[in-house]
């Protein structure tokens, strides 16, 4: 009983010493971390997860409306830049020839129209107008547009002509120049010593194709005055001047 006793409590002690901190043991400082490892390999892929459930819609589409009214145009834009000029295309097919125009006036003289008479009073006959002067003896009748037997001369090529004339009295002598039955201008001349005299006078007319034209005598007057002798010679002439289309 006594030596079991012993042994135990020996134990005990041995334990608590084993337990008790030893202070007088030498320590060493703590050592360098070391260098990284290499990386290592990938790992083998996982498997496939399950499919998730569906997300909601973003939003409900609604019935399509009715297309409403176009709205007002637009204020023009800008024009562009303009672009460069193309290549020219072949050359096409000569067009049909175009209707003939109308004659033009010819700025040639050669071209234009040439009218023009003078005659003088010799020993003309009877006429339906007993104031008309007939000039009976053609010296110059282009046209034959001046008649001697009725003293007048009827336009054939409108345009603007010029007449004039130079007659011999012994007397008082009012002539007047007629154009459309109408008196254009008058010449007189008072002869009281029965000596020649010539009363002369002219003016530019224009005429239209058929208008006439001729001198005349004041019935006041008379033409009984003008000289049909040897010794002088009363003129009427005219001529074109140049035709005109209006």
């Amino acid at each position: 009983m006594g030596i079991r006793v012993c042994l135990t409590a020996c134990v005990l002690v041995l334990v608590f010493e084993a337990a008790a901190p030893q202070q007088n043991v030498c320590q060493a400082p703590n050592g360098r971390d070391g260098h990284p490892g290499a990386p290592g390999r990938h790992g083998r892929p996982g498997q496939k997860g399950d499919v998730g459930e569906p997300g909601m819609a973003a939003r409900t589409v609604g019935v399509r409306g009715v297309k409403g009214e176009p709205g007002d145009p637009g204020p023009p834009g800008n024009p562009g830049s303009q672009g460069y000029r193309g290549l020219d295309g072949p050359q096409g097919p000569p067009g049909a020839a175009g209707n003939k125009g109308a004659k033009g006036e010819s700025s040639n003289l050669e071209d234009q129209p040439r009218t023009a008479f003078s005659a003088i009073r010799k020993n003309p006959g009877p006429t339906p107008n007993p104031n008309i002067v007939v000039f009976d003896h053609i010296i110059t009748n282009q046209d034959n547009r001046y008649s001697t037997q009725t003293g007048e001369f009827t336009c054939r090529h409108p345009g603007y002509y010029y007449f004039v004339f130079q007659v011999v009295s012994t007397g008082n002598l009012c002539l007047r120049l007629m154009h459309r039955d109408a008196t254009v201008a008058t010449f007189c001349d008072e002869n009281q010593h029965q000596l020649y005299q010539v009363n002369s006078g002219g003016s530019v007319l224009k005429l239209a194709e058929g208008e006439r034209v001729w001198l005349e005598s004041d019935p006041r007057a008379g033409s009984a005055s003008i000289y049909t002798g040897p010794d002088a010679d009363s003129v009427f002439s005219g001529f074109l001047l140049f035709p005109s289309t209006a």
